[in-house]
């Protein structure tokens, strides 16, 4: 992936709501936003989550329904196999790239033989370590999220990743807090710059607050990819909706992305760019005469003004001027010039 730009993954997820006119919708959302690529999840319940385990506080919350299992909810949320050819499909016909996060080893089998670019691994699977095995013996760029895990713990990850073979470069790791939203006292952003340090890596960020604020300071401080949840509507009902951009708000995020990617873009030096170098003279002063002056007469500092335009003598130069004696007389606003003085 490019150091020079940046990343933007529109995570879709499943917030589809199961219904393949909605990924079709939110494929084309993406696309309209100028994302790069457009994310959604592969992955069978029965797979991931015992039948029994209850649903996260957040997801009974953003679904307004405290009945039922986190198995039931998830099982609703399945993309059929049949769907892959036709969201990839309307991929291509709208110049976006397509990815899925697998959440088990057989859809990372499965999406293997789709030709992923690369591999994004969530954060829950961060201390799963045989699927980090299965990941990495893929042999494709990989993505970590590290979303409630510590440094130690992401150095473990990372560690397994690379003595499977995958060399450091190839390894993003994205800050995240796993709170759907994330509140703002609990985002820590510089804990992005602290993996960056520590680990010698890539790093960008996943987010999961309200607005887009914070994944536009990410690409300030050094993100090189950003993943955000959007939906169509935050209304909608299901688990990641309300933690979701609407459709402008997308728009408006990737956007301010490559505004700032612009703006970090330069050398570092301070130095006048050449956008700005035609206004030098305008808005800068030169000296004047602040009245009228005669010959002989000796320059004392209130003799002297610091008027627009600055093509003349640098107001900065003043010491070299004062005392000097006057070789004409001058009306008052005159521009000092060196072959006036004696």
């Amino acid at each position: 992936m490019s150091t020079n730009h940046v990343v933007v993954i529109a995570e879709a997820g499943v917030n589809h709501n199961g219904d393949l006119n909605k990924a079709l919708r939110l494929i084309d959302v993406a696309s309209e936003a100028g994302a790069d690529f457009v994310k959604f999840q592969t992955f069978k319940a029965e797979k991931i989550v015992n039948p029994t385990a209850q649903k996260a506080a957040y997801q009974k919350d953003n679904m307004k329904d405290d009945e039922g299992t986190q198995f039931d909810m998830l099982k609703k949320l399945e993309m059929g196999e049949d769907w892959y050819p036709v969201l990839i499909e309307r991929c291509l016909k709208k110049g976006i790239k397509f990815l899925s996060t697998g959440f088990d080893t057989e859809s990372i089998d499965f999406l293997n033989n789709l030709n992923i670019p690369f591999y994004k691994i969530p954060s829950g699977e961060i201390t799963n370590k045989p699927y980090l095995q299965h990941i990495a013996r893929k042999g494709k760029d990989i993505i970590l999220s590290t979303g409630m895990a510590n440094l130690d713990e992401v150095k473990s990850a990372v560690e397994v990743i690379i003595q499977e073979g995958i060399g450091k470069e190839r390894i993003t790791v994205l800050h995240c807090n796993t709170e759907y939203p994330t509140p703002m006292e609990d985002v820590n952003l510089f804990a992005m710059n602290h993996i960056a340090k520590d680990l010698e890596l890539k790093v960008g960020y996943s987010d999961h607050t309200l607005g887009v604020e914070v994944p536009i300071a990410a690409v300030a401080l050094g993100a090189c990819v950003i993943e955000k949840h959007f939906t169509l509507d935050r209304n909608l009902q299901g688990p990641d909706h309300a933690a979701s951009l609407e459709p402008l708000e997308l728009k408006i995020m990737v956007q301010a992305i490559r505004n700032i990617e612009k703006a970090i873009s330069g050398s570092g030096i301070k130095e006048p760019s050449s956008s700005e170098k035609k206004n030098i003279s305008i808005v800068r002063k030169s000296l004047h005469f602040n009245h009228d002056v005669r010959k002989g007469q000796i320059l004392r500092k209130e003799d002297l003004i610091a008027l627009r335009p600055g093509d003349g003598i640098s107001p900065m130069e003043i010491d070299d001027i004062l005392g000097k004696e006057l070789l004409n007389d001058f009306i008052a606003g005159t521009k000092l010039k060196f072959e006036y003085l004696k």
